[in-house]
C-alpha cells in the first residue's frame, strides 16, 4: 500500500536569506509547450470570437431571436472582456514580491516535492497541461502560481469565481496575474457557454500556459474533499476527443495546511453565519492575521496522468469524426461516464498525497474523549493512531523525528484557539461556555467541535473503507460476510456525497477495507465469515466511533425529514429548519451530535436521499424544490436505526 513518496524541500528557506526584490525582478523566461512564443491575451480573444464554434452559435441565436448577428457578436465580446485574463509580467512580479513578504509572515515552511516539479516541467514541454489542485483555502491558487514562478515554469491561467471581480483593484490584479473569471452558473445561456468553452479550449490547444482549476468547484469548508464537478473537466478533455491535440496531461496536486487560514470563518459559515463577500476592505481588515502563525504547508505535485492512456481501449473517438468540429455536440453517455471516472480518479490521487500533520491525529483522538482528556493518555493514543494511519497508507509528516510529547505540544501551541492544556488535561477551547444562555453555550460548543473536526476530517478518506466495514460489523451484529457486505454497501451509498468513492466498485472497496483490517490484525476472514480478533475490538470500536458523528447526524436529519418537515420545500427552507430541529435537541440534552448542525452535512444527507430516490429534486426558475417521500425516508432511517446497537443512554433517547 504505502508507496515510496518524494522528499520535500522548503522554498521559503531561500526567501529568508536573500532579497525579495531581487527575486521578484529575476530573469523569468519559462520554457513552454513545444517552444511556442507566448500568445498575447488579445490574440486569444479574437481567435475565440472568430472561431467557427462561437460564430455558429451567434448565427443560430440571431436566427432564433430575429436579432442582427452584430448585436450578439457585441454581447460575446462583452462576455469575453468580463471573462478573459490579461497576464502581464509586471503584475506577476508585484505578486512575487508581496506574496514573499506575506508567506514568510504567515508560514514557517512551504514544502514542495522537487521531483514533482521536475516531472511537471517535462510535461509542460510535451503536451497541454491541466493542473488540478485540492481546494481548502484562497491561498491555494496564489501559492501555486508563486511556486511555478519560483521554479521558472510557465504561470498557469486559473479559473476563478466571478465574485473576485467585486474586489476593486485586487480583481484586476488577479486578472493580470492569469486569472480568468467564470460565472457560478451559466443556466441555459448558450452564448456564455459557447464563449467560455471556446476560450478555455483555445488556451489549451495553443498550449502556451497550463490551465488550472479546482475539481471541487469551491473551497471545502470541512477539509474533506468535495465530490467533483464535471463541467470544466469535460471542456478541457474535448480537444483530445476531437483529435485537436495528441494528448493532454492531468496533474493532481495536493495542498495540505497544518493550520487553515480560514478555519474560524468556515466554522461560522457551517453554522449559518453568512460568508463575508469578497471585498478589498475585507482583505485589508484581514491583515491582523499576519501576526498569527499558520505552521507548514505541504504541496505535493502528483505524477502527470496522460488522458490518452486513460482513454485507450475505453473511449471510441470515431463518433466525433462524423460531425463537423464546430457543431455543438452533447457528449455521449460513455463520454460522460468517462469524465466522471477521471474526476474521481484525480480526487483519489489528491487524497493519497495529502500530508497529515500530528495535529490531525490529536484532533481525531480528542474528539472521541470530550470534554477533557488526560495529557499522557492523549500522547499514547496519538502514537497508536500514527501506526494505524501508516498501516492504512496515510502520508504522515512527523516533524524532524520529534518525540510524541513534543509533537503534541507543538500542535497544541499552533492550535491554541482550538484546545489547551489545563492541569494535565487537554480541553476544547469553548471559552465562555459556562456563562451565557443555553443557546449561546450550544453555539460556542458547536464552533469548537466543528473547528476541531476540520482536522480530524483530513483522516476520514484514508480511513473510510476499513471504518465502514467496522461500522457494518457493529450494525449487523453478525459475522456472515454477505450481511456485513450488504450493510457496508448501504452505508457507502448513503455516504456517497460525504466521502470520495470511485463509482461502481462497492465490492472492491469492501475487499480493500477488509484487507486493511486484516493487515492490522483487527479481523480474521474466512470464505463466508468475518470476525473481530481479541485485540481487534479496540480498533473496530475506535474506527466506528470516529464515523459515529456522521451516522448520528444523518439519523437526526433523516428523522427531521420523515416527521418534521412539509412534503415540499426548498434548500433555503430546509437548512434553517433542520438546524433549529437539531439545535433544540442539543439544548435539551437529547443528543450530543453537534456536527449535525453543519450545513455541509445537512446538504450531503439531502443529496444522498435524492440519489437513493427517497426525495425528488425539481429545478424551478428560482432554484430547486424537494419533494419528500416520507415513507421511503422512514424506511432508510429504520435500516440505520435497527442496525446500530444502542450504546449510551443518550443514543437510546434518540
Amino acid at each position: 500500500m504505502s508507496k515510496k513518496r518524494d522528499e520535500f524541500e522548503d522554498i521559503l528557506e531561500e526567501r529568508r536569506l536573500s532579497s525579495d526584490l531581487r527575486y521578484a525582478m529575476k530573469c523569468y523566461t519559462p520554457v513552454i509547450y513545444k517552444g511556442l512564443s507566448p500568445c498575447k491575451p488579445n490574440a486569444i480573444k479574437s481567435a475565440v470570437l472568430q472561431s467557427e464554434q462561437v460564430q455558429y452559435v451567434i448565427k443560430q441565436l440571431a436566427k432564433e431571436m430575429g436579432e442582427s448577428p452584430d448585436i450578439i457578436q457585441e454581447e460575446a465580446t462583452e462576455i469575453l472582456d468580463e471573462m478573459g485574463h490579461s497576464m502581464q509580467l509586471g503584475a506577476v512580479r508585484f505578486f512575487a514580491f508581496t506574496l514573499s513578504k506575506i508567506f514568510k509572515q504567515l508560514f514557517q515552511r512551504v514544502c514542495v516535492n522537487e521531483e514533482g516539479m521536475q516531472r511537471l516541467q517535462h510535461a509542460i514541454q510535451e503536451h497541454p497541461v491541466v493542473l488540478l489542485p485540492s481546494h481548502r483555502s484562497y491561498v491555494d491558487f496564489l501559492m501555486l502560481s508563486y511556486l511555478l514562478y519560483t521554479y521558472d515554469l510557465a504561470l498557469p491561467v486559473i479559473a476563478a469565481g466571478i465574485d473576485f471581480l467585486g474586489m476593486k483593484i485586487v480583481g484586476e490584479l488577479l486578472r493580470r496575474a492569469g486569472a480568468f473569471f467564470m460565472r457560478r452558473s451559466f443556466g441555459g445561456n448558450r452564448l456564455y457557454w459557447a464563449v467560455f468553452a471556446e476560450y478555455v479550449k483555445t488556451m489549451l490547444r495553443s498550449g502556451y500556459a497550463p490551465i488550472e482549476f479546482f475539481l471541487e468547484g469551491t473551497r471545502s469548508r470541512t477539509a474533506k474533499t468535495l465530490t467533483p464537478k464535471f463541467g470544466l473537466l469535460s471542456i478541457v478533455m474535448e480537444p483530445f476527443f476531437k483529435r485537436e491535440v495528441f494528448d493532454t496531461y492531468l496533474v493532481p496536486i495536493s495542498i495540505s495546511y497544518e493550520r487553515i487560514l480560514e478555519e474560524s470563518l468556515y466554522a461560522y459559515e457551517l453554522l449559518g453565519v453568512p460568508k463575508p463577500k469578497e471585498s478589498t476592505s475585507g482583505l485589508l481588515k484581514a491583515r491582523r492575521i499576519l501576526s498569527d502563525n499558520f505552521g507548514t504547508i505541504h504541496i505535493y505535485v502528483g505524477q502527470p496522468v496522460s488522458l490518452r492512456t486513460l482513454a485507450s481501449g475505453r473511449i471510441n473517438r470515431c463518433p466525433y469524426n462524423l460531425v463537423p468540429r464546430h457543431l455543438p455536440q452533447k457528449p455521449s453517455e460513455d463520454i460522460q461516464e468517462f469524465v466522471s471516472d477521471v474526476a474521481y480518479k484525480m480526487e483519489l490521487l489528491q487524497i493519497e498525497n495529502m500530508v497529515l500533520s500530528p495535529w490531525v491525529l490529536v484532533a481525531a483522538v480528542l474528539l472521541q474523549n470530550l470534554p477533557a482528556m488526560d495529557f499522557e493518555l492523549l500522547i499514547e493514543k496519538t502514537l497508536w493512531l500514527k501506526g494505524l494511519t501508516q498501516t492504512f497508507g496515510g502520508f504522515i509528516e512527523w516533524p524532524d523525528n520529534l518525540c510524541a510529547k513534543k509533537a503534541v505540544l507543538s500542535g497544541l501551541a499552533l492550535h491554541s484557539n482550538i484546545a489547551r492544556l489545563v492541569d494535565g488535561h487537554v480541553v476544547l477551547n469553548d471559552k465562555g461556555v459556562e456563562d451565557g444562555a443555553v443557546g449561546e453555550i450550544v453555539f460556542k460548543r458547536a464552533l469548537a467541535i466543528l473547528t476541531c473536526a476540520t482536522y480530524r476530517n483530513q483522516l476520514l478518506n484514508v480511513f473510510v473503507r476499513p471504518s465502514l466495514v467496522a461500522l457494518a460489523l457493529q450494525m449487523t451484529r453478525t459475522f456472515r460476510k454477505e450481511e456485513v457486505y450488504n450493510c457496508f454497501s448501504f452505508l457507502r451509498d448513503v455516504f456517497s456525497d460525504e466521502f470520495i468513492f470511485f463509482p461502481g466498485i462497492s465490492l472492491k472497496d469492501f475487499e480493500e477495507g477488509c484487507f486493511l483490517l486484516t493487515k492490522c490484525d483487527a479481523i480474521q476472514t474466512s470464505q463466508q465469515e468475518i470476525y473481530p480478533t481479541d485485540k481487534g475490538s479496540v480498533i473496530v470500536s475506535f474506527l466506528s466511533t470516529m464515523f459515529r458523528p456522521f451516522v448520528e447526524g444523518y439519523q437526526l436529519i433523516f428523522r427531521y425529514l420523515s416527521k418534521e418537515t412539509k412534503e415540499v420545500f426548498t434548500e433555503k427552507q430546509f437548512i434553517p429548519g433542520v438546524r433549529n430541529f437539531v439545535f433544540q435537541l442539543l439544548e435539551k440534552g437529547n443528543t450530543q451530535c453537534y456536527e449535525a448542525l453543519s450545513s455541509d452535512m445537512q446538504k450531503n444527507a439531502l443529496a444522498a436521499l435524492v440519489q437513493l430516490g427517497a426525495v425528488k429534486k425539481k429545478k424551478m426558475s428560482n432554484g430547486f424544490t424537494y419533494n419528500v417521500n416520507q415513507e421511503a425516508v422512514s424506511k432508510i432511517l429504520d435500516m440505520f436505526d435497527a442496525r446500530i446497537p444502542v450504546q449510551k443512554p443518550v443514543a437510546a433517547r434518540l
